[in-house]
This record gives C-alpha cells, structure tokens and sequence, in this order.
C-alpha cells in the first residue's frame, strides 16, 4: 500500500497573451480550473501506475474540496482519510500564463495549512511495515517532519519531494527519510552550494557538482538520493554507487507535473520489488509520458502506458 500525506489543491488558469502590469487588466483567451497539489498529483500518479494508493491531508468544505475528492476518486485513490475542514476554504493556485510560457502564481494553502498532528495520527493508524508513504512541503514543515519520523519508526519507507526545498532541515530528518528526490533547485537549496552541472553528454562525470550534491545529502543521513535533472536524466546515489540514468527524449508540451509522476511511478515501481535502477527508468518514463500532454493530473500516464513506452524506447 502506498500512503500520501500531502497538499490537495484546485489550479485556476487563465492563458493569457502577456502578464498585467500593477494595476493593469489583461483579456485572457482560456480559463481551466485543473486539480493540483504536490500530494493530489502525486496519489494520483501511483494509482494510475498501478498501485493501491491512500490519501491523507484536508480539502475545506466548498464545491472546490468536493470536485477534488471526486477526482481522487475517480483516479482509484482512497479519500477515507481525507479531512473536509469546515472553517476554511480549499488550497487553490491561482496561475496566469502568458504566451511566451512565463507566469504568475499566488497560492493560498486553505485547508492545506490547518493539517496538523491529529491528521498524522490518521495517517499513521493503519500503516504496517513495508509499506511506502510519499512526503513533500506544501503541507506545515513540522507536521511533515512528525510523519516521517513517526512512519520510519513504524518500518514504513519513507520517500520525501522536498519541494518546495526549506532551509535548515535538522539532521535527524534527513536520517528518517528511506528516499530523497530533489531537482536541482532543490538540491541546491539543500546543501548550500549550486547545482550547475551533471552528466557530460554521453559520459557520466563523477566530478560534477550534482554528484556532490548528492553525496552531501548522504552525509546528512539519507540512504537513498535520487537528483532529478530534466533531459538529462537523474542521478542515484546509494551506500554502494552512483550511477545515471538518461531521460528519454521525447517533445515536451508541460513540464508542471513532471516530478510528480516520477515520485508516484517510481514508489510504484519499488513497492514492487523492480531494482532501484529499473523503477528509475520506470519512473523517467512516466515523466517522459507526462511532459507529453498539458496540465497536472490530466498528464499523468497509466501502467499500460508506461510499459508500451518502455517497450517502444
């Protein structure tokens, strides 16, 4: 079973053919409200890849909380765990894009930032070791913190997206975490020095500041780093090696969901025994998949999907 405690969202778009000064109104040409959230997307990814998958976190008690978890539910993700708060709205991100691909976002957390230990409890009751839980920030830091020490003490493993990336994360956090999967802004922000280079080309270079990146995380405690870095793949570090693993090349359409997918597919993978190695280049397939398609969830490939594109590429 495959446990997600993590923000659920509604992402109101508006495309646009520029961003509006202070004070200016711009006509907008589309207007999409498309499901979101880091956990949401995340819980969806794995469901679609094939594995029971259980939501926790809060919606508020609006017709946006009640869309949300209708299409959890549609995507075959449990929502029992999910609590409907009634003094706040929804988490919605409020997106303007313009043309030329740039945007604006303002975010407001709602019921997403009310999540506090009585939801940890929830989410630990009926965990049981060998099970995975996946983790990321847009929830209170130190709720998230709770969860992850808590579900590694009950041998549950423990994959966290530090997205967005916080300063300062103790020692003893980084130790209760089975599988951290940073980008490279991310990482960046981690370890307190720039991410500017991984894989030379064709050669993987061990000397490049993403393999240090990676080796510092290691040393704060993490077993396992997966950096992601766009078309350039991802590199794995372990107690044993280092090694790369090249993304598929494929034209890209939305990057927005793309780790994501990659987090949820990559949990699925594992939670089925595949190698590290081979759940990674499951999991990039899946990413490759999702940057295919524009939006969150709608991107978000299914297990036949993943396995034609492998047999494909």
């Amino acid at each position: 079973m495959i446990h997600v405690f993590g923000s659920i969202n509604l992402d109101l778009v508006i495309q646009a053919p520029r961003l509006p000064r202070p004070g200016e109104t711009v006509l907008g040409t589309r207007f999409d409200q498309i499901p979101g959230g880091k956990g949401a997307n995340q819980a969806v990814a794995a469901a679609r890849a094939g594995a029971s998958v259980r939501m926790v976190g809060r919606v508020g008690n609006d017709s946006f909380g009640q869309n949300l978890l209708d299409n959890l539910q549609a995507a075959g993700v449990s929502t029992q765990a999910v609590q409907i708060d009634a003094n706040t709205s929804s988490g919605v991100a409020m997106i303007s894009v313009a043309a030329d691909g740039s945007n604006q976002i303002l975010v407001v957390p709602g019921a997403n930032g009310q999540v506090n230990q009585s939801d940890v409890a929830r989410l630990l009751d009926p965990l049981q070791p060998g099970d995975w839980l996946l983790l990321q920030f847009e929830l209170p830091l130190a709720v998230v913190m709770a969860a992850a020490k808590q579900a590694r003490a009950a041998q549950v493993q423990v994959m966290v997206d530090p997205a967005p990336a916080p300063e300062n994360l103790p020692d003893w956090f980084f130790a209760a975490v089975d599988i951290l999967t940073p980008n490279h802004l991310e990482a960046s922000q981690l370890v307190g020095f720039e991410v500017c280079d991984g894989p030379q080309g064709p050669v993987f270079d061990h000397r490049t500041s993403a393999t240090a990146a990676v080796r510092a995380l290691q040393q704060r405690g993490v077993p396992t780093v997966i950096l992601t870095l766009g078309e350039q793949g991802a590199i794995v570090a372990t107690a044993d090696e280092v090694f790369h693993v090249p993304a598929f090349s494929v034209p890209v359409v939305d990057t927005v969901a793309a780790g994501d997918a990659f987090n949820g597919a990559l949990a699925v993978a594992l939670s089925q025994g595949k190698s590290l190695r081979t759940a990674v280049q499951w999991a990039s397939a899946a990413a490759a998949l999702s940057v295919g398609q524009a939006g969150a969830q709608p991107s978000l490939p299914t297990c036949d999907r993943i396995e034609a594109f492998l047999q494909a590429h």
